[in-house]
């Protein structure tokens, strides 16, 4: 008798904790997926979700720290780039013209150098194409923990955040400055 007051107790406790709205807590940290293989994935305004905290050292500035903390209230281009790699060379000019084109209407490119294991290399890039925008110092790709699930090795790759540094837009390619102009317009825009 006592084990079915036992197991009719334990029932209504579970069904308790899985019924009405608060049931299931569903994350609003990002998670990424590509569906079906896509190389380019567009987010809904409602289905955007937050990163995690996204920080590591300016490739310049050693020492200092950068953070995406740092640009609140902005649209930010995450680009994710390495001096060894050819895409990226002809990329960086055309993200330095949209930080140019776009940044006094609040949007900020920050690039996270990945598996540059001497920094001199790095730091010579942005200098002789006359990078403006800064870059996150990153050989492990550390500062990719805040993307869950985001492949270390897709490079170059460009992530863009609306202004609540959601997820509006992951493009695992290069791109080109007039692929993502009416996209930061419209961000702009939000």
């Amino acid at each position: 008798m006592r084990r079915g007051v036992v197991a009719a107790v334990a029932v209504l406790v579970l069904a308790g904790c899985s019924t009405g709205s608060d049931a299931v807590v569903t994350s609003s940290d990002f998670q990424f997926v590509s569906p079906g293989g896509k190389t380019e994935i567009y987010y809904e305004s409602a289905d955007r979700k937050v990163i995690g905290k996204l920080a590591g050292e300016s490739l310049l500035d050693e020492g200092k720290q950068i953070s995406l903390d740092d640009f609140a209230g902005k649209v930010v281009v995450l680009n994710l780039w390495g001096a060894w790699c050819p895409p990226c060379r002809a990329e960086a000019p055309q993200l330095q013209q949209l930080q140019d084109e776009f940044g006094p209407s609040g949007v900020q490119v920050l690039g996270i150098d990945v598996r540059d294991f001497q920094r001199s290399s790095p730091q010579d890039f942005v200098r002789d194409r006359g990078l403006t925008y800064p870059s996150i110092y990153d050989p492990p790709a550390r500062t990719l923990l805040a993307l869950s699930g985001y492949p270390r090795s897709a490079v170059p790759s460009t992530i863009i955040l609306d202004k609540k540094h959601r997820v509006a837009v992951v493009l695992l390619r290069d791109i080109l400055a007039k692929d993502l102009r009416t996209t930061l317009a419209n961000l702009t825009a939000e």
